[in-house]
């Protein structure tokens, strides 16, 4: 006895099914995923070398700030410094001269005294 089905009788339709794809889309698709993810390391690696570059920069900007400051700084200090020396210098010079003037005077004044 044989088994009939009284569901229609349709024809066999072809599916996908265990093929292999050709349309290529596969391949397109993996490119272009290949494609975006070294863009991305790319930039990534741009956007690393850019910061460090940016950092050396200020760091140096920085070094060569602060050896400028500290060079006007000891140079205001040594001339400061010379210029006190020779203030005092002169000041020195000054006293003795008007040492030199009253000790002057005052040999001038007893003899003046003793020719009286």
């Amino acid at each position: 006895m044989e088994f009939k089905s009284s569901l229609p009788s349709y024809p066999i339709r072809e599916t996908n099914r265990g093929k292999k794809r050709d349309d290529g889309d596969a391949t397109c698709s993996t490119v272009v995923v290949v494609v975006v993810v070294v863009v991305l390391v790319v930039a990534a690696a741009a956007v690393v070398v850019v910061v460090v570059v940016v950092e050396v920069l200020v760091v140096i900007v920085v070094v060569v700030v602060v050896v400028v400051v500290v060079v006007v700084v000891v140079v205001v200090v040594v001339v400061v410094v010379v210029v006190m020396a020779v203030v005092m210098v002169v000041v020195v010079i000054v006293i003795a001269v008007m040492m030199v003037v009253v000790v002057a005077a005052a040999i001038a004044v007893v003899a003046l005294i003793n020719t009286i």
